[in-house]
């Protein structure tokens, strides 16, 4: 089976698993989803979104964090981790929105990755979920699964991998297949123990199944 038929097969199968999988970051504005992603890093999903409330209470609006001091923000964003360059980067990006862009998210990918604390993973991220445009997000998940499948080889740089899943995943199916892989990789392909292969519905398509 060439690669483009196996993701297409793979997508399939990925749909009917999980239908409704989407980010699994909490925003409702796109300035929110970039201060998210950046917090993310080397942190859960589910502890950002215990500590965004607490700093959208302090600081809810883009002019409000751009002013912030940058100790504030440190001070709560700390359970994240990496605390100090987080807060650095959120302030920087909150400043360059503010007096750049109105404090408006822009919907260009390089104007994007201008943005301070933001590389291709979240400006994909933002293209897709925000602006719905195409998208592949890079993720740790993502980038452990397509391997395992068999849909790269022994691709471990994350924009190798991306600009190789380009060639063989149909653009408007990018964005939503990146989610489903978190919730894959999460629940089934697990990095941290042996996948669960007996209850994958990948297993028939997987190349490393049975290994």
């Amino acid at each position: 089976m060439k690669k483009k038929e196996l993701a297409l097969a793979i997508i399939g199968r990925l749909k009917e698993a999980y239908p409704d999988a989407g980010c699994t970051l909490d925003y409702d504005d796109a300035w929110k989803l970039l201060v998210s992603v950046r917090l993310a890093a080397q942190c859960t999903d589910a502890r950002v979104n215990v500590v965004v409330e607490k700093l959208y209470e302090k600081f809810p609006d883009v002019k409000a964090l751009a002013e912030a001091p940058v100790e504030e923000i440190e001070e709560i964003v700390r359970p994240c981790g990496l605390g100090k360059s987080k807060a650095r980067d959120i302030s920087a990006c909150m400043k360059l929105l503010f007096t750049r862009y109105d404090g408006k998210v822009p919907d260009d990918f390089d104007a994007l990755l201008a943005l301070p604390g933001v590389g291709r993973k979240s400006a994909n991220l933002i293209m897709g979920d925000v602006f719905g445009k195409p998208a592949i997000v890079t993720d740790t998940h993502c980038i452990r699964l397509v391997n395992r499948m068999g849909l790269v080889d022994d691709i471990k740089d994350p924009r190798k991998v991306e600009m190789a899943l380009w060639k063989i995943i149909p653009p408007e199916e990018g964005s939503d297949f990146c989610h489903r892989l978190v919730y894959h990789g999460r629940d089934v392909c697990t990095a941290r123990t042996k996948p669960y292969c007996d209850r994958c519905c990948l297993a028939d398509l997987c190349k490393m199944h049975g290994l």
